[in-house]
């Protein structure tokens, strides 16, 4: 009888060594990258103008993702409104600010487009020469799918 018990208790300490094992593994990550990205100065009012983005993502990660969220920030500009320079309304995002891409497959590329990355008050109606130097397009979020 005692044989019996120790060949339970064997059993159950690999059974519970076996789940310790399966669960400890490395879970599969989701990265997505900007591939293509590009800025164009659009035209808002007389004297405003507005940059705007466009481009591609692409899942390089190992999972497919949800609720991908792309969007643009002008690390050069200004918070201040000044004729003839560049500025950011507000670090938090408005829905037109961002482009939400709902699903993404492994290896799967897509579109993206959002406007009002920054935005210009001339006192003249000319388009603006040159845009910001420290333009980006950034992935700001995503979920994994499982």
């Amino acid at each position: 009888m005692v044989s019996r018990q120790q060949f339970v208790i064997i059993v159950c300490f690999l059974m519970v060594a076996c789940f310790c094992v399966l669960s400890c593994s490395e879970k599969k990550e989701g990265r997505v990258i900007v591939t293509e990205s590009e800025f164009i100065v659009r035209q808002d009012s007389e004297n405003a103008y507005v940059i705007d983005a466009r481009g591609k993502v692409k899942n390089v990660g190992e999972v497919d993702v949800k609720n991908l969220v792309v969007t643009g920030y002008c690390r050069s500009c200004g918070e201040l409104i000044n004729p003839g320079n560049w500025f950011v309304s507000e670090y938090e995002k408005t829905p037109d600010q961002k482009d939400t891409i709902s699903y993404l497959s492994v290896d799967a590329e897509e579109d993206f487009s959002f406007r009002g990355v920054a935005f210009i008050y001339n006192t003249v109606p000319e388009k603006p020469e040159t845009i910001p130097e420290k333009m980006e397009v950034v992935v700001a979020s995503f979920e994994t799918v499982e």
